[in-house]
């Protein structure tokens, strides 16, 4: 029999970060505590710019951009902000939404596996995801579980079970 095997990526929907933004957009139009501020945020390039007239307030922006990614569903572990900083007469906060595994988290997620992991398990690093073999699936889900508990700074999903 051949061996099963799993991918773990960490892909984001990019049309659920774009519906997230929007409703986030139209929420700071329509807040009166945001009327005046020049809040706003949208994207810019690959990155999503935030801004407003005090550091609080783009804090605040944020904080609206991040609970409307948790409804549609897209980890925080994903989005990675900057520090608020002075651009002129506003502030500004750059944030990134991470797509993919980096080879520095794949090694630590590979070497899990390795060390905790089910005996007779294997993981190689394929570009920005990982393949998971073994010949029993009731390993494949222990490994799963595994990561799943485990305290990583990346938001992994589970594809290709075969």
């Amino acid at each position: 029999m051949a061996d099963s095997s799993f991918d773990i990526v960490s892909k984001v929907d990019h049309q659920e970060a774009e519906n997230a933004l929007n409703q986030a957009r139209k929420e700071i139009e329509q807040r009166y505590d945001f009327k005046g501020t020049g809040a706003s945020v949208e994207w810019s390039g690959e990155s999503v710019l935030i801004k407003a007239s005090t550091e609080e307030r783009a804090k605040a922006v944020l904080d609206v951009f991040q609970s409307k990614l948790i409804k549609r569903g897209i980890s925080l572990k994903s989005l990675e902000s900057g520090e608020p900083f002075a651009s002129g007469k506003e502030y500004r906060i750059v944030s990134t939404i991470k797509d993919g595994i980096s080879s520095e988290n794949a090694k630590k997620i590979s070497k899990i596996i390795r060390d905790e992991g089910p005996k007779g398990v294997k993981s190689q690093i394929q570009g920005d995801e990982l393949r998971v073999q073994s010949k029993s699936r009731d390993d494949l889900q222990e490994v799963q579980r595994l990561l799943k508990a485990a305290d990583l700074e990346v938001d992994l999903q589970f594809v290709n079970y075969r």
